[in-house]
């Protein structure tokens, strides 16, 4: 047994005590990792042999109509289904929009899930919070995102850092929330990476990925600093800020810096010209092809944000008038380019034989309003959208839930955020039933009672 600082008190079911928890993120100085502190803890938090599971976390930042895209209205009225017609598809059970054609020939590979819904404001950042954490952003607490949780409960496999957001965290959401891109309360050591670069431009290169003599004396400074932390009683070193914040962010920045492996995934040029034009020679396609490039060197979790902002771009954000998308906007700009790119990630997953133990979900903040704007486009709306599933154990080709005749609410298996988030923890093989250190060292369940991965899909 790991005995650290003494006899604890408040065991949990599998022998772990309270202040055993409390440390947890404290305590990279001294050379424990969390893997090492869950496999001396007798892994009672993950299940056996998930220990090559990855996820990618594609977020459609600004919300696809669902009506536009793959919950079509063939039948509704004309201000209902809008102006596309549905396609077939190498799934049976699904037909999708005209304007996603690369999706319909990969559509064996993934399942579509028509019915989620939730009960937050229908302001973007309000989804995204919930939609990437599991949780609405209630009392000051600022829950951790997905690939946190698993950094946090897995920690680190290569010289790559557990979890990676291309290419960069969420902008402004209007909300003035957190946008659910961060560690939260286990703390701002399991905050992701982010790559802070377009990888599609010519003179793409990793941000702050500087050669080590270069900061060389400001190496031994935090050193020496760290030491002398360490050096001091338990007790001080947990209440120090630094001892959060300094110790395990510089070893990985650190790691970061000086690996070899961490600089040639990172390298697109390596990739053959034909393979990066198959992604798309944009943003998006470019952090596709450099998500499977990460997961294949050894990162848990990468999130590809499709855009950062609803203000400055365009995006799946259709309101119909300037400054936002109009509808041919999303047909001729945002959808092609969406299509390209994740069709091909999938393939390539599925090629090199690594989509059975990567998920790849794609999720958005809510979905659009049922009844077409005077602008020609389509408004907020929480009340019912779809996401969707491929890999990490996941059975493609399906349809699970349904709307009702309008795309306006649920019909059939309603599914919430925290239903979503249980589906991904579930491929990741963490188990549902476990609990994190939340704030003030209160235990904080992994998933809120009551919601459970959407078993259809596996």
């Amino acid at each position: 047994m790991l005995n650290l600082t003494g006899q604890g008190t408040a065991q949990t079911c599998n022998g772990a005590t309270r202040r055993d928890f409390l440390q947890v993120g404290s305590l990279g100085a001294a050379g424990l990792t969390l893997s090492n502190f869950l496999h001396a803890k007798d892994k009672g938090l993950v299940q056996s042999g998930s220990e090559d599971k990855s996820c990618i976390m594609i977020f459609n930042l600004g919300a696809p109509s669902q009506l536009d895209t793959f919950d079509m209205k063939p039948d509704a009225p004309a201000e209902v289904r809008g102006p596309f017609r549905p396609i077939s598809t190498r799934s049976p059970q699904i037909q999708i929009s005209e304007i996603l054609p690369r999706h319909a020939d990969i559509a064996e590979h993934f399942s579509l899930v028509r019915s989620c819904h939730h009960t937050g404001a229908a302001v973007h950042d309000a989804g995204w919070q919930m939609m990437q954490t599991g949780r609405q952003f209630t009392g000051g607490v600022d829950s951790p995102h997905a690939g946190a949780v698993l950094s946090f409960l897995k920690g680190r496999r290569s010289d790559l850092p557990p979890f990676v957001v291309l290419p960069e965290t969420m902008g402004r959401g209007g909300g003035n929330l957190p946008n659910g891109q961060a560690g939260g309360f286990l703390g701002k050591g399991h905050d992701p990476f982010a790559l802070m670069a377009d990888p599609s431009q010519p003179n793409f290169k990793v941000p702050d990925m500087l050669p080590p003599q270069t900061i060389g004396e400001v190496r031994m400074q935090r050193r020496r600093r760290l030491r002398d932390l360490v050096d001091s009683t338990v007790r001080d070193f947990e209440t120090t800020e630094n001892a959060q914040l300094l110790d395990s962010n510089f070893e990985a920045a650190w790691r970061l810096m000086t690996s070899t492996q961490a600089r040639d995934a990172f390298d697109l040029s390596k990739e053959p010209i034909d393979v990066r034009e198959r992604y798309g020679m944009n943003r998006f396609g470019q952090c596709c092809l450099l998500s499977r490039r990460l997961i294949e060197a050894g990162v848990r979790f990468v999130t590809i944000n499709t855009f950062l902002t609803v203000f400055d771009e365009i995006t799946w954000d259709i309101h119909g008038s300037k400054p936002f998308t109009s509808i041919e906007g999303m047909r001729d700009i945002v959808a092609p380019m969406y299509d390209q790119g994740y069709s091909a990630l999938i393939q390539d997953l599925a090629q090199r034989g690594m989509l059975d133990t990567t998920m790849v979900c794609n999720l958005a903040e809510f979905g659009r309003t049922p009844k077409v704007n005077p602008a020609g486009g389509r408004d907020h709306w929480p009340q019912c959208f779809t996401i969707y599933f491929a890999g990490g154990g996941v059975q493609g080709g399906r349809v699970i839930g349904a709307s009702d005749p309008v795309g306006g609410v649920p019909a059939d298996r309603p599914v919430m955020p925290g239903d979503a988030i249980a589906t991904i923890f579930h491929s990741l093989g963490l188990k549902l039933d476990s609990h994190l250190p939340g704030p003030a060292g209160r235990p904080f369940p992994l998933v809120d009672f009551g919601y459970r991965e959407i078993h259809e899909l596996f």
